[in-house]
């Protein structure tokens, strides 16, 4: 005697079960194999019987429970727009009445950006560089910022000195702050 097509409305046994609650809730955590395992599969069997578990074709009940059960789970613990924004008021008003201002702000920063109309955020991306352009380009560039903003570029390259020179005048600024006072030398008088 043939055994009954398996359909959506078989019942699981426990294994297949605890299968699919570890696949769903580990879902990117763990692998199949992992989660058979953990269900109680052999060590041996447990990625053939992982394959086999997921497999409309051969289990159409234990996949059916797997997307009830995603379901059940995206409802309780998936975000939404509402609970976002009801969830962030919460953690707004619980910081002010600890006085954790600054997470109350943020909280309520957090609430502007998801309402998308009080908050703009502009950003302004450049892609190439001084280093990839030529001499042209550059002289080209400058003078169009020299055109836009109308100010003179104030050329704030350093003249080279000499090591020697620079010694010197350090030496000079140095000493000329210092005022040197002469030492009294006592004479010593001989009474022979």
């Amino acid at each position: 005697m043939a055994r009954p097509r398996k359909n959506e409305n078989t019942p699981l046994t426990r294994k297949m079960e605890r299968f699919v609650k570890e696949f769903v809730t580990n879902d990117g955590f763990l692998t199949k194999r992992e989660c058979a395992i953990k269900a109680g599969y052999a060590k041996s069997s447990a990625h053939v019987k992982a394959y086999e578990l997921t497999n409309p074709d051969l289990n159409p009940h234990v996949v059916a429970f797997m997307n009830k059960y995603k379901a059940e789970v995206d409802e309780k613990y998936g975000v939404s727009y509402g609970r976002h924004i009801r969830d962030l008021q919460k953690i707004r008003d619980e910081a002010l009445e600890s006085g954790a201002y600054s997470a109350a702000v943020q909280a309520e920063k957090a609430r502007g950006l998801a309402q998308g109309n009080i908050y703009v955020n502009k950003s302004e991306v450049r892609h190439g560089s001084i280093d990839s352009m030529s001499r042209e380009e550059v002289e080209k560039e400058l003078q169009k910022i020299r055109d836009t903003y109308g100010t003179p570029i104030i050329n704030v390259t350093p003249e080279k000195e000499k090591p020697k020179q620079i010694a010197k005048e350090s030496r000079k600024s140095i000493l000329s702050g210092l005022k040197i006072k002469p030492k009294k030398v006592k004479k010593k008088v001989n009474t022979n």
